[in-house]
């Protein structure tokens, strides 16, 4: 018999870094390099020490500094590491010197993302927009030891003998490229476009949420459909539009790709015709994972980026979901413990701050399909008052 071979993907090993400053303390950091990590996990790399640096802000040169990139360039040797994360984004010129330091793969946070959403992306047109902004991000970091283009390439060790001639060749060619993808993508988002516009004036319902909040799986209950659901970020990126008739009143329900906190400009550009199903919806269900310990930044996030596309203002419902996962820690006090005899109960739910929100909320959990004929009737309700402004002549349907 031959000889058995294993082809999973070899896991790299990773550390982290995040930088402690006056406006990001280290508890801060601390949560946010766990979200990185779980970003990474996401690629198969999997994270053996996190390394934080205390300074007033960036240092222009290497980031963390030189006695510090030092201290990395040390346990990177001693440990057998593949690959070093930031949890920022670096300049051309940091990613530069620290490559040169540390003669290894160094991702940033946008890059991570963009690998993530190339690796996710299944359609046409999620595979243009995220090789369209993979190659804008890419551009000005060609650097000599390491151009990121070997993985495109089918390789991955590092290139330590190519040359500025080489360099330029590849500027060439990723700007090509760039042309050729906003051409193609231009063309998709007329396509989509029409399509937005072929489908007549019912009301419009658009999911938003952060990454990871369970928006699908609530798509698939409310639509009594079967879209892609999985927990993992970014586990689906393709818009989903279903027809979902609520009561006797039919909408257009829409899932949209979900938001993470620095969000690379770069996607958000390219995701344009994704985002425009944000910006033309007539509501937003604003999906909330009550169950995670940093659901109030996520909210947060998800907010700014709203504000960001100029679609803050709409017509929303906050839909806090996973109540069955949210429990608390003495009387009155809400925290974390996963403790089911400390299970917050719904009452509770909605005489807490959540429910005095600016925007009508409800609370839901979409795995156990608890509370969803409240999110009906309040969806219904909202849906029916921007119907009836449309078509004042129907007013038999109510």
């Amino acid at each position: 018999m031959g000889k058995m071979f294993d082809t999973a993907p070899v896991r790299e090993r990773a550390i982290l870094i995040g930088l402690v400053t006056p406006t990001q303390n280290a508890e801060k950091v601390a949560e946010y390099l766990d979200e990185l990590d779980f970003l990474a996990n996401t690629m198969r790399i999997d994270t053996v020490k996190k390394f934080t640096q205390a300074l007033q802000k960036a240092d222009l040169k290497t980031f963390v500094g030189k006695g510090k990139l030092e201290e990395i360039q040390i346990y990177i040797k001693e440990n057998d590491i593949d690959v070093v994360i930031f949890d920022d984004d670096l300049t051309p010129s940091q990613m530069r010197n620290v490559e040169r330091e540390l003669k290894i793969k160094i991702y940033d946070r946008s890059l991570l993302i963009l690998d993530i959403f190339q690796f996710r992306a299944q359609t046409a047109q999620a595979k243009t927009q995220v090789e369209l902004a993979r190659s804008k991000y890419l551009l000005p970091r060609l650097t000599r030891l390491w151009t990121h283009l070997e993985r495109q390439r089918g390789g991955t060790s590092t290139r330590g003998g190519a040359g500025e001639k080489e360099i330029e060749t590849d500027r060439r060619d990723i700007r090509k490229k760039i042309s050729v993808l906003e051409k193609k993508l231009k063309t998709i988002d007329k396509q989509m476009f029409t399509q937005r516009q072929n489908r007549g004036k019912l009301v419009r319902i658009a999911l938003v949420g952060y990454t990871n909040v369970g928006k699908s799986t609530l798509m698939n209950i409310l639509s009594k459909s079967d879209v892609f659901a999985e927990n993992k970020l970014f586990a689906t990126l393709d818009t989903t539009v279903r027809k979902v008739v609520i009561h006797n009143l039919p909408t257009l329900l829409t899932d949209t790709v979900g938001f993470i906190r620095k969000l690379p400009t770069q996607l958000v550009e390219s995701f344009k015709s994704t985002l425009d199903e944000v910006r033309e919806a007539d509501i937003l269900l604003h999906v909330v994972d009550i169950s995670h310990p940093n659901f109030e930044d996520h909210y947060n996030t998800v907010n700014n980026i709203l504000a960001e596309i100029e679609s803050q203002d709409k017509p929303t419902i906050v839909v806090f979901n996973k109540i069955d996962a949210y429990s608390f820690v003495g009387e009155g006090e809400f925290d974390y413990t996963g403790d089911a005899e400390h299970h917050v109960s719904l009452v509770d739910l909605q005489k807490s701050w959540m429910s005095k929100l600016e925007d009508h909320c409800v609370f839901i959990s979409a795995a156990k399909k608890e509370n969803i004929q409240q999110l009906r009737e309040d969806l219904y309700q909202m849906a029916k008052s921007i119907h009836a402004s449309r078509f004042p002549y129907h007013d038999f349907l109510y």
